[in-house]
């Protein structure tokens, strides 16, 4: 059976505070319709350490299309929220790797870099779509060769953007 369709691989932490640093909020919706008409992404997933309190999102993630998997996430001594989901990314990819054409690696995190060399050299590399181009691993780019790909000027593109309210009118 011929793959025709690829697969998208998220590291929404990395995702979401390069988007942020860049003084923007993606839109999640429109970013999953992004991957499938540019890219041809069939499955997204998406890594996320599990908050309760975020389930609203996670609930929106997945109507949008995403596979969310879920990593548990620990409170540091500071209170700050550590939940790294590189190792499940990566296992993810393995595991699927005969089920897709290609790779989408989403993240500018130097510790894919091996996945990305490895899926390069066996020609399951579509891209790293790395959220930031001033804000990224030097060891993706000999890992990726000619495979980059940059998010910075996407934002008009797929920028969460909030509706005015209405305002009540008042008699």
């Amino acid at each position: 059976m011929e793959k025709s369709a690829n697969y998208a691989f998220i590291d929404s932490q990395n995702l979401h505070l390069a988007i942020q640093g860049q003084g923007w909020n993606l839109d999640y919706k429109k970013f999953r319709v992004y991957l499938k008409e540019k890219h041809n992404v069939e499955t997204a997933y998406i890594f996320i350490g599990y908050v309760p309190e975020n389930a609203t999102l996670y609930t929106s993630l997945q109507s949008f299309g995403f596979v969310v998997v879920f990593r548990p996430t620990l409170k540091n001594s500071e209170g700050v929220i550590k939940g790294n989901c590189d190792a499940e990314l990566v296992l993810q990819a393995m595991i699927d790797f005969e089920k897709y054409k290609q790779a989408i690696i989403v993240s500018g995190d130097g510790d894919f870099h091996c996945l990305v060399k490895y899926l390069r050299e066996q020609g399951k590399l579509k891209c790293v779509l790395v959220p930031d181009m001033r804000r990224y691993s030097i060891l993706l780019n000999k890992a990726a060769e000619k495979h980059l790909a940059f998010m910075n000027n996407l934002r008009t593109k797929l920028e969460y953007k909030r509706l005015p309210h209405k305002k009540k009118r008042t008699s």
